[in-house]
């Protein structure tokens, strides 16, 4: 995902000579809209921010990402890399990135942008100044990215660091650096560090681990709690009740109908809400608030690489669970979305609740085997 037609990603691509904005108003898709935003798009006419705001709508009208490709050329997975990174564009110019970095990320660069879009959007803004004046490609963005992330969620920066996001990328290095054992890799961090640090304070904490060669262990972050449904008895039946009886008829028949939906037999209604079937284990019943998210694999921080990253997993979380420990994962805010996320220490936002367990379900060799009556034991 870059400036140039969807190809093999870099940060280097040619500037572009810009047309008129593929959407003037977002709004409009009516047909003759749509035509001509698939035709310009085809032609790869505009800029890259164009591009993915052009995506963006076409999706919202309806069309399937495959169904944009076939028209346009852009792949699926292009088409949601430009529409994330051109919203962390719209976001770091809101927050008053300098001109400079603003032309610059105009015409090439979307691949650092899209990096961004883990960071809070009060910081996008110095993110990118910081990235463009450093010349940073989208590789070097991505090693730090996290770490400019989880610099910004303390309330006061660590001892000797100061709230800047040069310090903020010495400190993830710094910190790299003291857990490596192996002494040319330690150094490289180093550098790296020195390369970035801003405040007098944090180059003299650094320069220390020049002379001391200690180590200090990594905080390993723990297995996610994962389980998957094995047997019908860990799968009760969900069933709509119809009221205390004597219960009069007209009543029984007010009641609606079910269709379950695979994979974990979740029940929709009529109403606000929706049930889910969740096994009596002990862990369940000891969560004083529980809730269920679905969420998929590849969405899940630490994910485990033998699971596929598109298989869809029950997160059940205790809302009551708000209390830091590193032993658990834990569900916070981030710009009014939901994430789940590991501390290694207590962070300064406020946790949301616990992650109980993360539920796969249950796996079917032959969807149709028990519906072969011939096929059942004697």
């Amino acid at each position: 995902m870059t400036a140039s037609p969807p190809s093999k990603s870099s940060d280097s691509s040619v500037p572009m000579t810009f047309s008129a904005p593929l959407v003037p108003d977002p709004q409009a898709t009516t047909p003759e809209a749509i035509e001509t935003l698939k035709m310009q798009l085809r032609r790869k006419e505009g800029s890259w921010v164009e591009w993915g705001k052009a995506c963006n709508t076409l999706q919202k009208t309806g069309m399937k990402p495959q169904d944009i490709f076939e028209a346009t050329g852009f792949e699926p997975i292009q088409q949601n890399q430009l529409i994330a990174a051109s919203q962390v564009f719209d976001s770091m110019v809101e927050g008053g990135v300098s001109e400079q970095a603003k032309a610059h990320y105009e015409t090439r660069g979307s691949d650092s942008l899209y990096e961004f879009r883990i960071l809070p959007k009060d910081i996008r803004a110095e993110a990118a100044d910081f990235a463009y004046s450093n010349n940073l490609d989208s590789d070097q963005v991505k090693d730090i990215v996290k770490g400019l992330r989880d610099y910004s969620y303390s309330a006061t920066p660590p001892a000797g660091f100061a709230k800047t996001m040069g310090d903020a990328a010495a400190y993830h290095y710094w910190r790299l650096a003291r857990q490596q054992g192996d002494l040319q890799a330690r150094s490289r961090l180093i550098a790296q560090s020195l390369r970035f640090v801003t405040s007098d304070s944090a180059r003299s904490q650094i320069e220390k681990l020049l002379i001391d060669f200690s180590v200090v262990k990594e905080k390993k972050a723990p297995r996610l709690p994962l389980f998957r449904l094995e047997n019908e008895a860990d799968s009760p039946v969900i069933m709509p009740v119809a009221g205390q009886m004597p219960l009069p008829t007209d009543d029984y028949k007010t009641v609606p109908a079910i269709e379950p939906t695979e994979p974990f037999g979740m029940v929709k209604f009529s109403g606000t809400g929706a049930w889910v079937p969740v096994p009596g284990w002990q862990v369940i019943l000891k969560a004083e608030d529980p809730i269920a998210l679905l969420v998929l694999c590849r969405d899940l921080p630490n994910a485990p690489d033998n699971i596929s990253a598109t298989e869809q997993l029950m997160v059940v979380v205790d809302r009551a669970k708000r209390e830091w420990n590193e032993f658990d994962y834990f569900v916070v805010d981030a710009d009014g979305q939901l994430e789940i996320r590991w501390f290694d220490e207590a962070p300064a936002m406020p946790l949301l609740g616990g992650v109980v367990l993360i539920m796969r379900p249950k796996k079917i060799f032959d969807e149709n085997y028990t519906h072969e009556l011939w096929q059942l034991d004697e």
